[in-house]
């Protein structure tokens, strides 16, 4: 009677279907792996904190959130799309400076520890009011040029106090040190800087009155127009009040496009994560790499497809007789 039960389960396919399934589940505690050549990325990205990406021109969830948090929420998803053994860092910019939070470290290991740090990004970490984008950007270059990892800056582009035009920054020595990518941050329409005080609470918006719109260093612009009340010693720049839209902001897309030509890099609006990611997982970017590939998942779900003949064979039966009633 043992025997013939034993010879009747042989028959049956449920028990090859489950003695499948059983080694399939053994091979997972194994942690299988196959070694494989694929392209790995190392991008070191800088996030510009400056107050202007405050303002609120994005949308997430049908809901307004500031240019910081939006970009924020994009690298948490590129993160996730970045293949195991490629790298991140991350640093951040203000005044006319970057500085590192952490060197590049690889995504998959260090998942948790990534996006942690890249939630506690906050405007105020900033250690000075100006932005100067044009010498942060060379000054972020000049201390990453040596350390084999492709930058990513991420900024609104907007100048504070306006750029003197005698004193634009010299990229000339920097042009072609290493490869980047601009992302040009926010909307193409003036919106209001919200205004916060020492405790982290807005109150109300910045307006004309409590920023510079322009620069008062080193020598005035030269133009053959006469300025209101110049003085060559004590007044270079004339008397003459200057008003203007430095109290709002809106993606200086123009001057990032020149700026990401000066120093040979790619420019990218930055609209949704997905863009961002496919703008960085490029060939200029990748190094191909032989890397072992967890193989799990293959198995896994090798063994829930048996699972599911076993256990509920009227669905496999059904989809066979309507094949076979379409044809």
């Amino acid at each position: 009677m043992l025997l013939q039960h034993l010879l009747k389960n042989l028959k049956d396919y449920r028990f090859y279907g489950l003695s499948l399934a059983l080694v399939a589940m053994l091979v997972l505690f194994i942690k299988p792996q196959v070694i494989k050549r694929q392209p790995v990325y190392n991008f070191t990205v800088i996030v510009d904190i400056t107050r202007s990406m405050n303002a609120k021109d994005y949308q997430l969830k049908g809901e307004a959130v500031s240019r910081l948090h939006f970009v924020k929420q994009a690298l948490r998803d590129l993160v996730l799309t970045l293949p195991c053994q490629s790298k991140l860092g991350l640093g951040i910019f203000t005044e006319r400076k970057s500085t590192l939070l952490f060197e590049p470290i690889e995504v998959c290991s260090s998942y948790a520890e990534i996006d942690s740090v890249i939630d506690t990004i906050d405007w105020r970490m900033a250690w000075a009011a100006d932005s100067r984008i044009g010498k942060g950007l060379a000054n972020t270059i000049t201390q990453l040029q040596n350390r084999g990892s492709h930058i990513v800056f991420l900024t609104d582009g907007q100048e504070a106090p306006p750029v003197n035009p005698r004193y634009k920054t010299d990229f000339s020595d920097l042009k072609g040190k290493l490869k980047g990518l601009l992302v040009g941050v926010g909307g193409l329409q003036n919106v209001p800087i919200p205004k916060y005080n020492k405790q982290g609470q807005q109150q109300g918006f910045y307006q004309q009155g409590d920023v510079p719109h322009r620069s008062t260093f080193g020598m005035a612009p030269t133009s053959s127009v006469p300025v209101e009340g110049y003085n060559a010693r004590n007044a270079p720049f004339g008397s003459a009040k200057v008003t203007g839209d430095q109290h709002l902001t809106r993606l200086y897309e123009p001057y990032l496009q020149q700026l990401s030509k000066d120093v040979d890099w790619v420019y990218h609006r930055l609209e949704t994560s997905e863009q961002l990611s496919k703008a960085l997982q490029i060939p200029m970017f990748a190094k191909q790499q032989q890397v072992l590939s967890d193989s799990r998942p293959y198995f896994a779900i090798f063994t829930l497809i048996l699972l599911g003949l076993v256990y509920f064979p009227r669905l496999s039966r059904a989809g066979e007789k309507n094949l076979l009633e379409e044809n």
